[in-house]
């Protein structure tokens, strides 16, 4: 998954103002303690962090 697509979801599930703030501020369990933002900076494939974003906030599957 390309991180232009990534945002795209992001962006459709949670709106563009809070999916930036979502990614900023929310700390996941699933990231290892990282943040959506720090997890990339990381290197995390942007397909690992969807779905640790799906897993935490319970994403429809139609959606994901």
């Amino acid at each position: 998954m390309r991180l232009t697509e990534f945002w795209k979801r992001m962006n459709a599930h949670f709106g563009a103002v809070y999916a930036d703030s979502f990614a900023r501020d929310h700390v996941m369990t699933e990231l290892g303690g990282r943040t959506v933002h720090q997890a990339l900076d990381a290197g995390w494939e942007a397909k690992d962090v969807w779905r640790a974003v799906c897993s935490a906030v319970d994403v429809p599957a139609s959606q994901r």
